[in-house]
C-alpha cells in the first residue's frame, strides 16, 4: 500500500508566502496576504480605530446608546452629528458647507416627536441635493422667470420688471366700480413693486395699437399711468423713454429743402 509523504518544503519568497497542506493524497494551496496588503490593511484597522474614538466617543457605544426605544428622541441627531463632524474633514474636501447640511438635517429633526417618524419623512421625501458655495453662474442658470402678482407672494428677486403699469391694468377695468376693490389693486401694486431687492423697472406703455386694422396699421391711442404712480411716486423714480433717442441728432435748418407731402399725396390719384 503506497504511504503518502508531506511535501516538500517551497521556498519562501519575499513579498509573498503560501501554505500547502496535504488534502486525501492532492495538495491544496491556500494564498495568504502578502506584505504590502498586510500593512494596508492593518493601516485600514488603525484609522477605523481611531475615527471611533474621535472626540472621546466611539461609534459602536454611541450607536448602542441609541438603539433602545425607551432612549429619549430630543438630542439625539445633535450627537450623531457631535461624532460625524471630526470626520468631515478627513473625508470630505468641502468640509464646511457638509457640516452646514448636517445642522440644517438637526433642526428638521426637532419637528418630529418620535425618531420612527422623522426617518420615515426623510425616507419618503429625501432631499435632492446637498448645499454648497456659491460658484462662478453658469449659462443655464441665467435664466428669465415669469410670474403672476399673485404667485410672486413671498418670492424676492434681483430685479423685478413690472409689465403695463396703466390705468385699465392698475387698478384693473373689472376694479373701478367700488372704492374698497381700488385699494385692493393699490396693495396687489405694492406687493409687486416689494419683490425687487436692488432695481425696479415699471413699465408704462405710451400707445395703444387699434385692433383690427392692417397688419401695419398705425392707428393708436395713448395710454395712462396708472393712477397710483402720483407725482410724488413719480419723483422718486428715474424717468426714460424707449427708444432712446440718438443725442448726437441735430434739428433741421430753416435753409433745409421742404418736401411738399401733401402735393405728393394728391399726385397719387392724379
Amino acid at each position: 500500500m503506497p504511504q503518502l509523504l508531506p511535501p516538500p518544503a517551497q521556498p519562501r519568497h519575499h513579498g509573498s508566502a503560501r501554505h500547502a497542506e496535504h488534502a486525501g493524497g492532492f495538495r491544496v494551496g491556500q494564498a495568504f496576504h502578502t506584505d504590502q496588503q498586510q500593512d494596508r490593511a492593518l493601516l485600514l484597522r488603525q484609522r477605523i480605530e481611531t475615527s471611533q474614538d474621535v472626540a472621546g466617543l466611539n461609534g459602536p457605544v454611541l450607536m448602542a446608546g441609541l438603539a433602545p426605544e425607551e432612549e429619549p428622541w430630543e438630542g439625539q441627531v445633535a450627537r450623531v452629528r457631535e461624532w460625524f463632524e471630526p470626520h468631515l474633514e478627513r473625508i470630505y474636501a468641502a468640509a464646511q458647507v457638509r457640516a452646514g447640511d448636517l445642522m440644517q438635517l438637526e433642526r428638521i429633526a426637532q419637528q418630529f416627536a418620535t425618531r420612527e417618524r422623522f426617518l420615515t419623512e426623510l425616507a419618503l421625501d429625501p432631499p435632492q441635493a446637498t448645499s454648497d458655495l456659491a460658484g462662478p453662474p453658469l449659462l443655464d442658470e441665467d435664466f428669465l422667470i415669469l410670474s403672476t402678482i399673485h404667485s410672486a407672494k413671498g418670492q424676492e428677486w434681483d430685479s423685478v420688471y413690472l409689465l403695463n403699469v396703466a390705468d385699465g391694468n392698475f387698478p384693473s377695468d373689472f376694479s373701478t366700480g367700488k372704492a374698497e376693490l381700488i385699494e385692493e389693486e393699490r396693495r396687489l401694486l405694492y406687493v409687486a413693486m416689494t419683490r425687487a431687492q436692488s432695481s425696479l423697472h415699471l413699465i408704462a406703455p405710451l400707445r395703444y395699437y387699434v385692433a383690427q386694422q392692417q397688419r401695419r396699421g398705425d392707428a393708436h391711442v395713448y395710454g395712462a399711468r396708472s393712477r397710483f404712480i402720483s407725482r410724488g411716486v413719480l419723483a422718486q423714480l428715474e424717468q426714460l423713454t424707449w427708444p432712446v433717442g440718438d443725442a448726437t441728432s441735430r434739428p433741421l435748418s430753416p435753409d433745409a429743402p421742404r418736401v411738399d407731402i401733401a402735393g405728393k399725396l394728391r399726385g397719387l390719384w392724379a
